[in-house]
């Protein structure tokens, strides 16, 4: 077991300035050290193996991550070694971490300046009994998790897969080590995204060796911030600022807000170049609502957007009209992932629209004549779209501004409406992104505008008008049960 604790060891170093280490590290930053790096089991094992770790920026995120990783490659004496790695999201961070590990070492010459070797990209031991190499997160093809018992990943807010966790996975048997995250809040919010589902993992709080630490405008870890303002529960280290809360608000004036909520608030954001605004896409999100089933009463609209069945989704959506808001009811994909056979599709996708009474359906002219002919052949018509994909969301745009559009608490719709861009005179997905989601939604919420504005119901893809004896026909055409069936999961 350990015989010094992190903060017995902060205790002989400077801060790269001259002043005493701890005089830069808060209280609530030294009991993270604590906890994650000086609690063990009753074998003597470290109690934690992970560490989320995640706040706003300019909250020591990135020197805490270098401390805990010089601290694993001096003072822990391992049988299985002391190697570490420390990954930046990109080449400069990657730098600015190297650059602060390097500056500690120099500023503590005298405490562990005899220890180590500093090289290029890595700290080394003189025994030979670890380094610990900086690296942008690009750069670690051919490394190996299993040599290491420190593993940190610094600023992890882009990752889209866990391609990155799968290459450095942790020898099983070494219970020692350590992976710490570092991050503030995912660009790409929906499962799948490794922040997203560390995040949904230390929110359930179902992982007894994973150290779950947040601090956001809406989730804190920390009882001594959780009741504070969000401002204050997402930058704890705000009293360290010579100017304090005024720099919140001086940056809350300059950055679009997707940008300030995701940098300084700690909440999910948008890419560069964003075409909708964050905040509107997740003020028109119903809490909770998945779908809505038929009602008999009811006039509906429906777009589809469909695939080739390789590598995209096939979607349709289905909507109505509420009193001049345009409500989402549904968003629908095909069976199982890509790739499938998008004729299957549109099998499902007749059976969807019969349920909601649709015989008009509005979508674009992908493929030609192929899927409209499908689609003819169930009894629906196809209506191809008289707009580009451009010119839908400059559609959509207005009326989500406007607070006039419902959308689903669906994950994936979200993550594909934030991540629009604008790339030169078009708007469009992220390079190996997706939108076939935000497409049928955005284009079901233009076409009921359109019917909202024109007023002729059986112009319009996918309105349909209820026979004469409404809800007897429905109530022997249709199945509650069989409906609930088809949509449940």
């Amino acid at each position: 077991m350990t015989t010094i604790s992190p903060l017995a060891f902060f205790e002989w170093l400077k801060w790269i300035d001259g002043r005493p280490l701890m005089d830069t590290i808060e209280e609530y930053r030294r009991r993270l050290f604590l906890r994650a790096l000086f609690e063990f089991r009753n074998d003597g094992s470290p109690r934690y193996n992970m560490v989320l770790s995640g706040r706003s920026k300019k909250n020591w995120k990135s020197a805490d991550l270098v401390l805990a990783g010089l601290y694993k490659l001096l003072i822990p004496e391992s049988s299985g070694g002391n190697d570490g790695f420390i990954l930046g999201n990109d080449e400069d961070q990657a730098d600015q971490d190297l650059s602060l590990a390097k500056k500690l070492v120099s500023a503590n010459a005298e405490e562990i300046g005899s220890e180590v070797v500093v090289l290029a990209t890595e700290i080394k031991r003189r025994d030979g009994h670890g380094s610990l190499r900086i690296l942008p997160a690009r750069n670690v093809t051919g490394q190996h998790g299993k040599t290491a018992s420190f593993i940190g990943y610094d600023e992890i807010h882009g990752y889209r897969n866990w391609d990155l966790f799968e290459a450095l996975a942790p020898d099983p048997t070494r219970t020692d080590v350590l992976q710490w995250i570092t991050s503030y809040d995912s660009i790409y919010n929906s499962p799948g995204n490794p922040l997203y589902d560390l995040k949904r993992r230390g929110i359930a709080g179902d992982d007894p060796r994973m150290l779950f630490s947040w601090y956001s405008g809406d989730i804190c870890t920390d009882p001594a911030f959780a009741e504070l303002p969000p401002e204050y529960r997402a930058n704890p280290s705000m009293s360290s600022w010579p100017e304090g809360e005024a720099y919140i608000e001086q940056q809350r004036r300059r950055l679009p807000s997707h940008k300030f909520r995701r940098l300084h608030l700690n909440l999910p954001g948008a890419p560069n170049g964003a075409f909708l605004d964050q905040g509107a896409v997740m003020a028109a999100i119903v809490a909770g609502r998945h779908s809505l089933p038929p009602r008999v009463d009811q006039r509906y609209a429906a777009f589809v957007d469909m695939s080739g069945g390789s590598g995209d989704d096939a979607v349709v959506a289905v909507g109505h009209d509420e009193e001049g808001i345009a409500v989402l009811d549904l968003v629908q994909k095909q069976a199982g992932e890509p790739p499938f056979n998008p004729r299957h599709a549109v099998e499902r996708f007749g059976l969807t629209l019969k349920s909601y009474r649709i015989s008009t359906v509005h979508g674009d002219d992908y493929a030609g004549e192929t899927f409209k002919q499908d689609f003819e052949k169930l009894g629906i018509r196809f209506q191809s779209s008289t707009r580009t994909k451009t010119e839908i969301y400059e559609a959509f745009e207005p009326a989500l501004n406007a607070g006039e559009v419902e959308l689903l608490d669906l994950p994936k719709l979200q993550e594909q409406l934030l991540t629009l861009v604008t790339r030169g005179a078009r708007i469009d997905h992220e390079p190996n992104g997706h939108d076939d989601w935000a497409n049928a939604a955005a284009g079901v919420v233009c076409a009921i505008r359109d019917s909202q504005s024109r007023k002729i119901d059986d112009d319009i893809g996918g309105v349909v008008s209820i026979p004469n004896d409404g809800v007897g026909a429905f109530r022997r055409d249709f199945d509650i049960a069989g409906w609930l069936n088809l949509h449940r999961g």
